[in-house]
């Protein structure tokens, strides 16, 4: 497959769904319906708020989601890249293209740009948050954890749905510059993960659907941040 991103093509980033408003769920049904049109759709991670494979009950907190998304992969190419709150989804999304974090960053070309796309939780992590997240995206550690699933997911739940995720990231033009130097090959460098929706040099920081309402649009061959309520 021939790895473009076309003109018009929508990325969504962190709508931490169903915690955090309804954006995402609106958005997936005004493009399934064809109210809103795109030859891509790049979901960039934690468009859930909690969402793994091998595991049916915690899909029913997101089941219209889940049925709309599926449904939309049949007729749009969808690329999803795993982020630290939805993960192992290969399976559950047999017609798009998923990402887990190992596999991130994907190398597309913008007209002549060499563009890196990655959720964000890739580098400059720490080994402590490397281990936990090998253990955690791992299919024999959720089958494991099987047994407790209903107390482990409700009580996460919970806790995600008062957790507070909108915030000013202090120094972050030092965290991108980290980040980076893992980059140099790249001429453009689109993640999400930090809510930030922000531009430092070479690297976009998309916006969250959940704090900034704003998606990211390719116009132009250039990435435009644009409220959700200004798409059609």
């Amino acid at each position: 497959m021939n790895l473009t991103i076309q003109e018009g093509a929508l990325f969504i980033a962190d709508s931490h769904y169903p915690h955090h408003g309804n954006d995402f769920l609106l958005l997936l049904q005004k493009l399934v319906s064809k109210e809103i049109t795109t030859p891509q759709l790049f979901l960039m991670g934690d468009n859930f708020d909690l969402l793994f494979g091998y595991n049916d009950y915690i899909q029913t907190f997101s089941q219209e989601a889940i049925d709309l998304l599926q449904a939309l992969s049949k007729t749009t190419e969808i690329h999803y890249f795993e982020g630290n709150h939805d993960f192992c989804l290969k399976e559950l999304f047999p017609d798009i293209y998923v990402y887990s974090r190992g596999e991130q960053p994907v190398q597309f070309m913008l007209n002549e740009k060499q563009v890196a796309v990655s959720h964000g939780d890739k580098y400059v992590t720490g080994a402590g948050y490397d281990l936990y997240c090998r253990l955690l995206r791992n299919k024999t550690t959720l089958t494991l954890l099987r047994p407790f699933e209903k107390w482990i997911i409700d009580h996460r739940m919970g806790k995600l749905s008062q957790k507070k995720i909108c915030r000013t990231f202090h120094g972050f033009e030092k965290r991108v510059e980290a980040i980076l130097s893992h980059y140099k090959d790249a001429d453009l460098v689109i993640e999400g993960h930090f809510h930030q929706a922000k531009r430092v040099g070479k690297y976009i920081s998309l916006p969250s659907l959940a704090c900034q309402r704003e998606v990211g649009v390719i116009k132009e061959s250039e990435i435009m941040f644009v409220s959700v309520d200004a798409l059609n």
